[in-house]
């Protein structure tokens, strides 16, 4: 068999976004935090950050195969890490918070995750939980600096130390990249590894016309849960296309949602039908269109 050879390279998810900090560089990210004000940048800044982020991980001593840990909500700092982390070539396991103790516990032990990077208000589950996380070494806050829990290593703070370019290396695209667990199911959870191939290649159907139909013109709200199935793909779906992405953070109520769909000119957003059913209630409640 004779191999082709054009464009032979495997297929990397930092790709997505080195490819939209230069196709779309000015289109803007925004996102809500943990009791911060609204954050604005943009493509052009993120990949800078995201590279910030993959010197502070490898400062820490990780190396390519190691997994680590996010419980942490739809914000521009956990989308960071949706690169960082798989670029060079860790694999992040998205740990749900919904889930009740022990099988948290379970999920971070079994994934032998070694750094877990927590929303500012999940510590008080982290400290229910963190005596009996056996193989985390270290644990972050994704906080600025003014809001760094006592105790702990702020994000902002580490990465700021950082450079803002990273030599992000080359490997097999069927290397693992994303590692989710089943809820809800009998037994302990089962754990589900994505690979860069199938990331990029579900992130570019899903952008499809006959799919989602993305475009730079949207402005994408992601009310799926980063943690849930990678937010069933958004990242990426919607960084292919140089979206606009507006991140709600943990505040999916319909007052909201409603006012960062008027503010920021939201076009597309997905969610559990809890989430809309609680939103068309509140317009109706309102109304509001």
């Amino acid at each position: 068999m004779l191999p082709g050879l054009m464009q032979d390279r495997p297929l990397a998810i930092i790709d997505i976004l080195r490819y939209a900090a230069t196709a779309h560089a000015t289109q803007e990210i925004v996102s809500k935090n943990v009791d911060e004000p609204i954050w604005r940048s943009n493509y052009a800044g993120t990949i800078k950050r995201v590279a910030q982020a993959a010197n502070m991980l490898a400062a820490t001593g990780l190396k390519a195969g190691d997994r680590i840990a996010t419980l942490a909500w739809n914000t521009h700092r956990h989308f960071e890490l949706f690169y960082a982390a798989p670029g060079m070539g860790l694999v992040l396991h998205t740990a749900n918070p919904r889930l009740p103790d022990d099988h948290l516990i379970y999920t971070i032990n079994h994934a032998e995750s070694r750094v877990l990077l927590i929303d500012r208000n999940m510590v008080d589950i982290v400290e229910r939980i963190k005596g009996q996380l056996t193989t985390v070494e270290k644990i972050i806050t994704l906080t600025d600096n003014a809001r760094t829990p006592a105790g702990y290593e702020g994000y902002e703070e580490l990465i700021a130390k950082q450079a803002d370019s990273f030599a992000w290396p080359s490997f097999d695209e069927n290397t693992a990249a994303f590692l989710c667990y089943t809820s809800g199911t009998t037994g302990d959870p089962k754990g589900v590894l994505y690979s860069h191939r199938a990331v990029v290649l579900h992130g570019f159907a899903a952008g499809l016309s006959g799919a989602l139909g993305f475009s730079a013109f949207d402005v994408v709200m992601p009310c799926q849960s980063l943690y849930h199935a990678t937010a069933w793909g958004l990242p990426f779906a919607g960084a292919i296309n140089g979206v606009k992405f507006v991140f709600p953070c943990d505040k999916f109520d319909g007052a909201s949602l409603q006012a960062l769909i008027e503010s920021e000119g939201v076009t597309f957003s997905g969610g559990v039908p809890t989430i809309w059913t609680m939103y068309l209630d509140h317009l109706e409640r309102t109304g509001g269109s």
